[in-house]
């Protein structure tokens, strides 16, 4: 099988680029954020009830 370049060249750029740590995440992801924005809307307002 035929390759798309000559093996002594594989991997050379990607060894020689500095390693950048990467940045941390500003928001929560969209499925969190609902859940906690329904959590804080519905259940917390809903009265319990009894069944007495």
């Amino acid at each position: 099988m035929p390759t798309h370049g000559s093996m002594t060249k594989a991997g050379k750029v990607r060894k020689s680029t500095p390693k950048i740590e990467p940045k941390g995440k500003k928001n929560l992801a969209p499925r969190i954020k609902n859940k906690k924005e329904f959590i804080k809307r519905v259940q917390k307002t809903e009265k319990p009830t009894s069944k007495e």
